[in-house]
């Protein structure tokens, strides 16, 4: 698979709105590959497909319990609250506190088309919401309380 870069901060693709993807095809498949290992070398537990340049609805995270791929995802439940620390790989040493969910269920797709739904807490939750931002043309530092010193 091919590393690709990621995008930075001041980047103008980091603020649009993704389209849906309609083809579940080797493209697509070849791109959640890609954006998987992309992540993985750059030490970050989720990136969004307009990070590599690409304008899809297409997600991949991995926060120590294995690959979890989302397209054309959505928010279809959040309860609780919980205040923590937030970083991106599109804004590299850069951190600041980020009020979000404590657990959000999301329906998306799979590479194959299949729609299924996935519940997640604390970390998996923040990281479902934050890269779920990126496919609306909303980045972490939008939502920031307060900066943190690194």
């Amino acid at each position: 698979m091919a590393i690709r870069e990621i995008r930075k901060k001041d980047d103008e693709i980091l603020r649009k709105v993704c389209k849906e993807v309609k083809d579940f095809d080797k493209k697509l498949w070849i791109l959640l590959d890609d954006m998987y290992d992309t992540m993985k070398k750059a030490d970050g537990v989720g990136l969004a497909a307009p990070q590599v340049g690409i304008l899809k609805r297409v997600v991949v995270i991995d926060i120590g319990d294995g690959r979890i791929e989302l397209i054309n995802p959505r928010i279809v439940s959040q309860s609780g609250s919980q205040n923590g620390a937030e970083g991106c790989l599109s804004f590299p040493g850069l951190f600041g506190e980020v009020e979000r969910p404590n657990i959000v269920t999301v329906e998306a797709q799979d590479r194959h088309g299949t729609v299924f739904q996935k519940t997640g807490e604390e970390l998996l939750a923040r990281a479902f919401c934050h890269e779920l931002d990126h496919l609306d043309g909303k980045v972490f530092v939008d939502r920031v309380t307060k900066f943190l010193e690194n």
